[in-house]
């Protein structure tokens, strides 16, 4: 499995920050966004090539990449990130076992050793469930100088489409203690979801009104 958790001031970080491809890898593309970045490296990795060189690869020449904060894992745990000189307010990239940790317009840098450091000690939990305490534990290292409004979780792993695909698209409150209770909801059902698909003759009832 590969994926990405994230959080962030702004509205809907789901929708463009985080990128997950089955047998491939992962990319968080952050800061001034420009989403198309992450399907163009996921291309390049499904092509063989390496992480560092898949992302050497979509930057080179590219307009407006300064802007840009861009970390990359492939399904092997090779790690790639840039991080361009227009970036915005205090950042930090964190390379860690088969995990990289970014992040900008943070409140400390010990925000992304927070991340990887508790990434770590998970490695006994399904990917989505690290993935997430290690964002609540850049949270609680100080996270972003100010509010955040929006979180998202992707993970990918046998098939075309993400096992999770979870986000929390505007808060006023918490929403990273949100997403993680949007995922201790879906978890009991999240295989459900994948039998439905493959094989909805041993899917397991649906349990709505209606549903015999």
């Amino acid at each position: 499995m590969t994926g990405v958790a994230i959080t962030t001031s702004s509205i809907c970080v789901a929708s463009r920050c985080p990128w997950v491809r089955a047998n491939v890898g992962a990319v968080a593309t952050q800061n001034v966004t420009d989403p198309s970045l992450g399907p163009l490296i996921l291309d390049q990795l499904e092509q063989g090539m390496s992480a560092k060189k898949a992302l050497e690869e979509v930057i080179k020449g590219r307009n407006h990449i300064d802007y840009r904060q861009l970390t990359v894992v492939d399904t092997q745990g090779d790690l790639a990130h840039f991080t361009g000189t227009q970036i915005l307010g205090t950042n930090r990239v964190v390379e860690g076992d088969r995990c990289v940790a970014a992040g900008n317009l943070l409140s400390s840098l010990d925000v992304p050793e927070a991340m990887a450091n508790q990434f770590a000690a998970g490695e006994n939990l399904h990917l989505a469930e690290r993935l997430l305490l290690a964002l609540k534990a850049g949270v609680d290292a100080g996270g972003e100088e100010g509010p955040t409004h929006s979180s998202g979780l992707k993970v990918a792993h046998e098939q075309s489409w993400p096992l999770v695909d979870l986000r929390v698209d505007w808060s006023d409150g918490e929403p990273v203690s949100e997403l993680i209770e949007i995922w201790r909801a879906y978890e009991p059902q999240m295989a459900d979801y994948t039998t439905r698909a493959l094989s909805p003759n041993k899917a397991p009832s649906y349990g709505v009104p209606g549903d015999q």
